[in-house]
């Protein structure tokens, strides 16, 4: 914009510079010619009195020698030579002595003639000329352009400046407003700009810091609304709670206690990511980046922890997290007579995500195996490290998934495995990595999410890989 600003500038002022240098030039130019031709006619009209009372030639001589710019001065007297230095065509004189008339014009080779004619007794006629060289007619008129073109050039570069200063102020403005809309679409709901330059860009920016005032307050409106309704469901809990006291010691009021703790700890995590600070961490920029809506997760394969916003620079043993996970499904998995195989890689699985997304990756995959194959269908669980990544693979023995492609690709649907899906995927582009869906060994469905592994982790010496524990059944 600055460079568009002083373009224009700089052709209008060049436009409007010219119309005004080459008339004034052309009437210099027209000023110094007549002043050198009315210098010159007033030594030829002095003469012709003298010429009136004397044609000796050493009297005309001198009176010439006392004339202001008679250098070129000469007369034509009747029947002798010309005293003086003639620059005059033979027939203009003949003109001026035959008719008797004033006589200026150019002659060839340049420079510009006056002839005065003076009638002496007896009829006869003598011819004062005087010359004016071509550089007498252009005498200042070439220190009269150069100070005209010296200035047109100063009024170009004054304009040219004043208008790039101009257009730093609008371009300034511009881009701290850009900047900060960034910033805020990235998730810092904390930016605002100082507004500046024209009155539209400073009514622009007061309008973006009053959008972002208020975008964060109905976002914080909105997350305590999730708590408050959050914290409606502890009642129903605690009754829960007093129920399973009621029931005795047995195993299964040990596992319903047991249900009933998680469920209880899961609540007050959404209560506590609801109240903290407005964030966006690497899932939230995962799902800005893929352009897919917030989901709504529920239900124990989306819990509403993985759908929070973390602080940036969070990590966690992706492995450990997954054990910790897979031992709770292991319960249910018991329950239904499902077989459940565990297989995780010895070596550092550190992933640049919080805990609480692996754990959402780990539920909203179990989750569709329980939820989408029959009882007693089989599953796997593993976890591989490479140089690079940390890969989860969870297999079923089921009836696999028809379209994996349309199952990525759906994100918005709460009747299929879209919605956990599209869980994973934000976990897996938040660390760099991919998630595909192919047919497992089992002979039903195998999804392989791909973590990056972490920076630190990443560029240490790898060691060879050992499986710990081989398979085990949990």
């Amino acid at each position: 914009m600055r460079r568009s600003l002083a373009g224009v500038a700089l052709a209008v002022t060049s436009m409007v510079a010219l119309s005004f240098l080459i008339p004034l030039a052309v009437l210099v130019m027209s000023l110094a010619r007549e002043q050198s031709i009315t210098a010159a006619e007033q030594p030829a009209a002095a003469m012709a009195p003298i010429l009136t009372l004397t044609t000796d030639p050493d009297d005309l001589r001198e009176s010439m020698a006392g004339l202001d710019r008679a250098e070129h001065l000469a007369i034509h007297l009747p029947d002798s030579r010309p005293i003086g230095t003639s620059h005059a065509p033979a027939d203009l004189l003949e003109r001026a002595k035959r008719g008797r008339e004033s006589i200026s014009q150019d002659v060839p080779g340049g420079g510009w003639i006056y002839l005065q004619p003076v009638v002496l007794p007896q009829d006869r006629v003598a011819v004062v000329e005087n010359y004016v060289p071509e550089s007498d007619l252009t005498r200042g008129v070439a220190a009269s352009w150069t100070v005209m073109v010296v200035l047109a050039i100063g009024l170009l570069i004054g304009s040219v400046l004043v208008a790039d200063r101009l257009g730093a102020k609008v371009v300034r403005s511009s881009k701290q407003l850009a900047q900060a809309s960034y910033v805020l679409g990235e998730g810092n709901l904390s930016t605002r700009v100082v507004p500046m330059g024209p009155s539209e860009l400073r009514d622009a920016g007061v309008a973006f810091n009053a959008m972002a005032d208020r975008m964060t307050e109905l976002l914080a409106i909105e997350r305590e609304l999730v708590a408050d309704l959050s914290h409606r469901l502890r009642t129903p809990l605690t009754a829960l709670h007093l129920a399973t006291e009621r029931m005795g010691a047995s195993p299964e009021s040990g596992r319903v206690e047991a249900a009933v703790g998680a469920l209880e700890a899961e609540l007050q995590a959404i209560i506590t990511a609801a109240r903290t600070p407005l964030a966006m961490g690497p899932m939230g920029r995962a799902l800005r980046d893929a352009g897919s809506p917030s989901p709504s997760p529920s239900g124990p394969s989306s819990p509403s922890s993985a759908a929070r916003d973390q602080t940036p620079g969070e990590r966690c043993e992706a492995g450990e997290v997954i054990r910790r996970r897979a031992g709770f499904w292991a319960v249910l998995a018991a329950q239904q007579d499902r077989s459940c195989t565990l297989d995780i890689a010895e070596e550092a699985t550190t992933v640049d995500l919080a805990h609480d997304d692996i754990a959402a990756v780990v539920d909203a995959l179990v989750g569709n195996v329980f939820r989408y194959t029959a009882d007693g269908t089989a599953f796997a669980i593993a976890v591989d490290r490479t140089a690079q990544a940390v890969e989860l693979r969870v297999e079923d023995a089921g009836p696999g998934i028809p379209d994996p492609d349309a199952a990525l690709a759906r994100g918005s649907s709460t009747s299929s495995t879209g919605l956990g899906l599209d869980i994973v995927r934000r976990a897996a582009s938040a660390t760099g990595g991919t998630v595909q869906i192919a047919r497992a060994a089992l002979g039903g469905a195998s999804v392989r999410v791909t973590f990056g592994l972490s920076t630190d982790i990443a560029r240490s010496t790898r060691r060879g890989r050992r499986r710990r524990g081989g398979k085990r059944r949990v």
